[in-house]
Formats: structure tokens, C-alpha cells, sequence
């Protein structure tokens, strides 16, 4: 049985303004993810199928292994075209703003949206979200945006009209922010919906092969470079750090997406239960966190880089140096031997 997750005042707030408006705009976060495109996608087909007029806009492009989702070649990239993104969102009745809990989170479109007429309704999974929104759906115990989607079309009460492609779409956010159900998807209900989206016809092993089984010969051999040059193992804070310049990823002709999953690896290696990867993104380092266990990567995300995120998968952005970001993360390691299990 589905979770009443979202409450039913929620629930009323948002068919009451389905009701009303037609119109309608998605949008969401900077380098959208798998669960960024899977949610948004997922409520587009849901929305285009109850007959409204939809646009999902994205501030900037989106991994190849998304591109194969029924939808994604429709999703407007606002860096590309941002003068059309503009009006339409100025245009825009209605808009929902998925997997982002704070409007800087979608780059230069944040100002646009801000200013816009329209109804918002936030949908989320990361905590502490400002009050931007008309409706709040926020829910940072669930695994996943895709999942809150799956949640609100049922208590619609409109999951006989989730299309296949809907369908596909949510199991792929799913999938992707759990690391194929390998973090932060303990809980049941995570287990029952997989059920219900194949009752839809979805093709999990399908999906799992299209997203995971994609890459290129450079990626593979970048990875191979990474593993073998670039991971650095501090084993007295069971803790792994991988760097990555601007340089070595053009000498592998690395694309979008190339890099998803690198900050996973070495929590494969015995005994490492914290996993940093410090990456240069054009002018500024993108951070990824990931632990195992109860160690809180959000909290040293928070602290470090002014990010944040889950318990076991964060992130955040440094604007200097890459060697000035290894040197924050070095000094504040010793403070988390506590969380780390290790005696102080």
C-alpha cells in the first residue's frame, strides 16, 4: 500500500492548483542528475497525459545516459536558449521546482523564477528548504525526488494514468540517487513501489544497462588513471580522497557525466567507510561525499564547503584552488575521528 507520505492538505493544495492552471514549467538543479531528469520527466509525461501544456527547462546539460528517457530530447536547456527559457517561464501559470531545496541551486534561472507570477510547488528531498514556494512537499527522509513523484500521482489518485515512460522515468531516479539501491534504501516502501512500476512494464535490468552500461573507452580508462594515480588512502581515518584537474579530464576527453560514480569507488576498499572527490569544474571544484554507515557527510559537507545533502551521499562547490580545497579537507579530517569510530 502506498505511504500517506504527503499529507493530505499538501495533497489538496496541489490538485486545486492543477485545477486552475495549464500552463505549466519544471525545473531543476545545476548538472542535473539521474534523479533530477528522472523526476522531472516522470511528472512531464503524468502532466502532458492530463492534457496540460509542459516545459521541463534545465539551467545546463545532462549526462548522455539520461538522453535514452522518452522526454529528454524535449527538456529546454536554459544555458543554450536562455532568452526562450526566460519567457517561458515568464509565461509560466504554474511551476514546480523538483529536487533542489534553495533557488541558487538552479544557477542564473534562480532570478527568473524568483521573479515570476506564477504558482510554485516544491518537491525535494534535501533538508532545510527556503521559503520560495507557494506549496512545500519536503522530505529528506525519502531516498529520493523520483520517489515523492511516484507518492503524489498516487495520492492524485491518478496512478492508472502513469504512463510506461513515467514509470521508467521514476525507477531511474530511483535507482541513480541510491546508487542502484545500494545507499539510503532500507526502507520497504522503496521496495513496493519497484513493484507497482513494474506492474507498468518497465524493464529494470533494461534501465540499469542503459544507465550503467553506457560509457565510453575513455571514461574506462580515466577510471583506470583515477584508481591507479589520483586516490589517495588515509587509512588511520578509514577515509579516501580522489583529485581530478580541469587538464586530466580534457586528456580523456571527459564528458558530462563521465565522472558520476568515481566518489562510490573506494568505498569498495576494506575498512574505508568516507569517500571525498574534489573535481575541477570550470572556475570552481564540485564536491562529492560519500560514507558508509552513520558517518555524516552532509555535516562535514556543511562545514567544510558550505554544502550538504543526505547522511551518506552530499555535496557542495568551492570556489578557489583545488589544492586549497585538499587543504580544508586534510585539516578538518582529524575533528571527525570520533564519527569515524576511531579513538581520539
Amino acid at each position: 500500500m502506498i505511504s500517506k507520505l504527503i499529507s493530505a492538505a499538501r495533497i489538496s493544495e496541489v490538485q486545486e492548483l492543477l485545477n486552475q492552471y495549464e500552463k505549466i514549467v519544471i525545473v531543476t538543479h545545476v548538472s542535473p542528475d539521474g534523479d533530477a531528469i528522472g523526476s522531472s520527466l516522470a511528472l512531464y509525461h503524468y502532466l502532458i497525459d492530463s492534457g496540460n501544456d509542459v516545459t521541463v527547462i534545465v539551467p545546463n546539460s545532462f549526462p548522455d545516459f539520461l538522453s535514452w528517457l522518452n522526454g529528454a530530447k524535449d527538456i529546454l536547456i536554459f544555458e543554450k536558449y536562455p532568452d526562450f527559457a526566460q519567457r517561458l517561464i515568464d509565461e509560466a501559470e504554474l511551476i514546480f521546482c523538483l529536487d533542489f531545496n534553495i533557488p541558487k541551486r538552479i544557477g542564473a534561472m534562480a532570478s527568473f523564477v524568483e521573479a515570476s507570477d506564477a504558482k510554485k510547488i516544491l518537491i525535494d528531498h534535501h533538508p532545510y528548504p527556503t521559503d520560495f514556494c507557494d506549496v512545500v512537499i519536503s522530505h529528506p527522509e525519502i531516498s529520493s525526488t523520483s520517489e515523492l513523484i511516484f507518492n503524489l500521482i498516487c495520492r492524485l489518485g491518478d496512478f492508472e494514468l502513469m504512463s510506461k515512460d513515467s514509470a521508467e522515468a521514476i525507477y531511474t531516479g530511483m535507482m541513480t540517487d541510491t546508487g542502484a539501491f545500494t545507499y539510503n534504501s532500507n526502507s520497504a516502501q522503496i521496495y513496493y513501489i519497484i513493484g507497482e512500476l513494474l506492474k507498468k512494464g518497465i524493464d529494470k535490468d533494461r534501465i540499469y544497462s542503459n544507465v550503467y552500461h553506457s560509457y565510453s573507452i575513455d571514461r574506462y580508462r580515466m577510471l583506470g588513471y583515477v584508481l591507479s594515480e589520483k586516490m589517495k588512502v588515509y587509512p588511520e581515518f578509514k577515509t579516501a580522497l580522489i583529485t581530478l584537474t580541469n587538464e586530466e579530464q580534457q586528456r580523456y576527453n571527459a564528458k558530462k557525466g563521465d565522472t558520476e560514480g568515481f566518489a562510490n569507488l573506494p568505498l569498495n576498499i576494506k575498512d574505508i567507510i568516507f569517500s571525498v572527490f574534489l573535481r575541477e569544474d570550470g572556475n570552481m571544484i564540485k564536491i562529492s561525499l560519500r560514507s558508509q554507515g552513520t558517518f555524516p557527510a552532509n555535516k562535514f559537507s556543511a562545514e567544510c564547503f558550505n554544502g550538504g545533502g543526505h547522511l551518506n551521499a552530499a555535496g557542495g562547490e568551492f570556489y578557489g584552488s583545488l589544492n586549497e580545497a585538499v587543504e580544508i579537507f586534510e585539516k578538518k579530517l582529524p575533528e571527525y575521528k570520533s564519527l569515524l569510530g576511531l579513538n581520539n
